[in-house]
This record gives C-alpha cells, sequence and structure tokens, in this order.
C-alpha cells in the first residue's frame, strides 16, 4: 500500500540525514537542508532519527493515502489540511484511507517535513535515501516528486478502532522545538581559514551589519548580498575541501553559505562557518530575509550544539514513550 502524489509541488523531494563518506570522490552529502526538523517528524512517529522523509517547498505537492497510517509534519507551516481539517505541525496524526493531505498557505519558514510511521519503501543509494539531483539517483529515482508518483510504505497497521468515522485523529501530544531555533535572525558563526583575509573594515561590515538572502539561493547555497567585502590583498586559494555551513568570499565581494547540496571542493576563501546548531534555523530563512552573523569561539560552538544535542535526546524518549503507551492501550502493535 502506499501514498500517491495527485498535485505535484515546486521542488519536493525524499531526504534524510545525509550521504557521508564519499566526499573524496566527488559526491556531496546532500540531505535534509533543516536536519532538526527532519529528525523530529521521525520521532513524532517512532521512526528511525535517519529515516527517510519528504522535504516540502511551497506551494507544496498534494498526497492521497491508499491506506491508513501516521504522519507528522515539522519545520515551516503550511497550513495543512486533511480533507479540510487543520493539521498542525510537530504532532502525531492518525489518517483515514482514501483521504488528501494538502498545504493551503505559508505561516511561518520555508520547509516542511513530511514522515510516515515505518518510513517510505525504498532503495537506499550509498547507504541514504536522500536524493541526489544532479547524480539522478537517492530518494524517488533521483528527482523531484511529481503528480502520479507513487510512494510505497514500509509498514501497515490497522488505525480502524481508533478513527471509526473520522478522516484523521490528531494526536494529544506536541513536540517543543522552538527553543532549537533562533529568534531573532542571529547566526553564530566561526572564523575561517581565510578570516584574515578580509581588511579591517569588512571584518567590521561582516560581524555588525546584515545580510540579504537572495533570490539566487537554493539548496546548493544561500546567496547573500551587503556592503563588498574585501580582501587585504590578491592571493588565490587552491580548490579545497568544504562542509555544509561554510561561508564563502565570492569575487564580487558578496558572500555565499554552502547548504545541503554543497560541492566537495571549492576555491573561494573560506572566511567562517554557520556553526552546526544554527544550520537549521538558517534553513528555514526565505528569500528577501535578513542574517546578522555573530563571531563566537570553538568551545561555546560546540557547547551549544551539546546542549541541543541533549534536549534532542530527551525529546525522542520523550516521544517514543507516548507513542508506544498510546498505541499499547489501544492494542496496536
Amino acid at each position: 500500500m502506499s501514498i500517491k502524489i495527485i498535485k505535484q509541488g515546486i521542488a519536493d523531494t525524499i531526504q534524510d540525514g545525509g550521504r557521508f563518506g564519499h566526499q573524496h570522490l566527488g559526491i556531496n552529502p546532500t540531505g535534509a537542508m533543516d536536519i532538526i526538523a527532519a529528525q523530529t517528524a521521525n520521532m513524532l512517529v517512532g521512526n528511525n532519527l535517519n529515516d527517510a522523509v519528504i522535504e516540502l517547498h511551497f506551494p507544496a505537492a498534494a498526497f492521497l493515502f491508499e491506506q491508513q497510517t501516521m504522519i507528522a509534519l515539522s519545520g515551516a507551516d503550511f497550513s495543512a489540511v486533511i480533507n479540510d481539517i487543520t493539521v498542525p505541525v510537530n504532532t502525531p496524526v492518525i489518517v483515514q484511507k482514501n483521504c488528501v493531505l494538502q498545504f493551503k498557505k505559508i505561516k511561518e519558514g520555508a520547509r516542511c517535513y513530511f514522515s510516515v510511521k515505518g518510513g517510505f519503501n525504498m532503495p537506499q543509494w550509498l547507504n541514504s535515501y536522500s536524493t541526489n539531483l544532479k547524480a539522478n539517483a537517492g530518494g524517488y529515482f533521483g528527482m523531484y516528486l511529481h503528480k502520479n508518483n507513487v510512494l510505497n510504505l514500509n509498514e501497515i497497521l490497522n488505525y480502524s478502532s481508533l478513527l471509526k468515522n473520522n478522516d484523521c485523529i490528531v494526536l494529544n501530544w506536541k513536540a517543543d522545538i522552538k527553543i532549537l531555533y533562533k529568534q531573532h535572525h542571529i547566526i553564530n558563526i566561526i572564523k575561517g581559514n581565510e578570516y584574515e583575509w578580509l581588511n579591517e573594515s569588512s571584518k567590521k561590515i561582516f560581524t555588525s551589519s546584515s545580510f540579504i538572502i537572495t533570490s539566487k539561493s537554493d539548496r546548493m547555497g544561500y546567496r547573500m548580498i551587503n556592503e563588498k567585502l574585501i580582501p587585504n590583498h590578491d592571493r588565490q586559494l587552491l580548490s579545497t575541501g568544504v562542509t555544509k555551513g561554510t561561508i564563502q568570499l565570492l569575487p564580487d565581494g558578496q558572500l555565499i553559505i554552502l547548504m545541503a547540496d554543497h560541492q566537495t571542493t571549492g576555491g573561494y576563501p573560506r572566511i567562517a562557518h554557520v556553526i552546526s546548531a544554527d544550520i537549521s534555523s538558517l534553513a528555514q530563512y526565505s528569500f528577501n530575509s535578513s542574517v546578522q552573523f555573530k563571531l563566537i569561539n570553538q568551545q561555546e560552538a560546540e557547547g551549544i550544539f551539546y546542549k541541543q544535542y541533549q534536549y534532542l535526546q530527551q525529546l525522542q524518549n520523550a516521544c517514543t514513550f507516548r507513542l508506544q503507551e498510546y498505541l499499547s492501550k489501544h492494542g496496536i502493535d
């Protein structure tokens, strides 16, 4: 049994935590732009954190459920409805067969993540479900999701005793992840190898003024615009390794922040790196959003990451307990 796409979205793909261990071969990691939301969607339905999810952009696809299942949405709020019943984010939902999930308008955020209990039944490529569009591999045949695509599910459970005549049931608990996102668009960074290539006035601009995310941004990178940043010499950099969150200084004096579909190497100066704990926040900023960078040290970055990791571990434990208790109470294995 399966879920069928009855309306195509603008750029929806299958993603997971990423494809690692192959960058030396020129294969980029890809994966979810907002890893916190992707993991939260999975933990709400009792999946492994790295199971495949659908990354949705607005306008998003519409889905017909050809079987009963449990789902969760996390990340951006696109005003989801199931047969005109409002479906909140960060909450597990049991869905009746032949119902339709649609997304009406953007309330907040840029990317929504859609999980199903038991996960999607599809092969991995190089140990990952993530879609690599350039290689035409991973995910759903290496492509964006299109109308009439059918996504098979791993798990079939009978929820009839709970659903009765309802189209869906919204369960009565929610994952609170707001604390993990930056509320004022101030993104923490650490110095990159070529930070000192900036002249003093450019360093001041970089860390004290706001940059705008331009419409040329995508999953590969966010192009930022502000006053031009000027290097203090005209040396060239040999192509070297880069990663998600690397901030490069372009020849025109503007910046690009590498995101999930980033290349494996680059020849532009790496003036800074967005700390890993703040990349999910950045992934939820849309075009024309302003971002200000705050320089911190490595120890501070590690401390923020550790607190975030601890919180997610506690959240996963709580979600697992609530879900198992609920299903056991109603005799659903």
